[in-house]
């Protein structure tokens, strides 16, 4: 006697491999601790949006503390990969860092959620994850670093004619200004939804290589007499 189609055992629902699962804990637990903040957060809303059970967190990343840094680490990477995959793309380095800070501010503008995370929650959590923080934002600095190195051996020592060299420790200070200009930048952003990522590099790259591109060429600020 064959079974009928009601007495079929139901088909055991398909089990994702570890990995897209984590990936799915992730994207939710970003959405939750972007809206609600690290503290307010629930891992029990963060299961609920993920489709599994608070234990399946819990057995995937270990706590909501191991949950909040895996987020970090995870979005962190993304934006460095995205400014660095734009800045490869090539050409000169001026090309190079308007390309890289352009898909940063691009980045940012898509993902909101990503960016309320590592800029204005991980900062206020402990030494892990400012450590992931540091890193990070290391990496970011180091290419922005080599770009406006290039940018100032591209220029020569006697670009436009002036008498001003600059060298690594220019590059540097540089460097930072505009890494720090950029997060800044971001609140602002935020302020101005008209303004397009594209919209804001230029904006960037007119007070930063401009007035660099200027140093260059001898033309340097000296505090005003009287």
């Amino acid at each position: 006697m064959t079974d009928k189609p009601d007495d079929k055992p139901d088909k055991p629902r398909r089990r994702l491999p570890r990995s897209v699962r984590e990936q799915e804990i992730l994207d939710a637990a970003v959405r939750v601790f972007s809206k609600r903040g690290y503290r307010a957060a629930v891992v029990d809303e963060i299961a609920e949006l993920a489709g599994i059970s608070k234990p399946m967190v819990y057995l995937y990343l270990g706590s909501k503390e191991g949950l909040f840094v895996a987020c970090v680490r995870r979005e962190s990477a993304r934006l460095v990969a995205a400014f660095r995959e734009a800045a490869d793309a090539g050409g000169p380095p001026e090309g190079r860092l308007w390309a890289g800070l352009a898909a940063f501010f691009g980045y940012v503008a898509e993902h909101r959620d990503s960016w309320v995370v590592l800029h204005r929650q991980a900062p206020e959590q402990g030494d892990e994850i400012a450590g992931e923080l540091a890193a990070a934002r290391r990496s970011v600095m180091a290419e922005v670093t080599g770009l406006v190195d290039a940018g100032i051996a591209d220029a020569g020592p006697d670009a436009g004619g002036g008498a001003v060299r600059l060298g690594a420790q220019d590059a540097e200070f540089v460097a930072h200004a505009l890494v720090g200009a950029a997060d800044s930048l971001t609140d602002w952003m935020e302020r101005h939804p008209d303004e397009s990522p594209e919209a804001v590099t230029v904006r960037l790259m007119n007070v930063m290589w401009i007035g660099m591109r200027n140093v260059l060429a001898g033309e340097v600020w000296s505090r005003p007499e009287g």
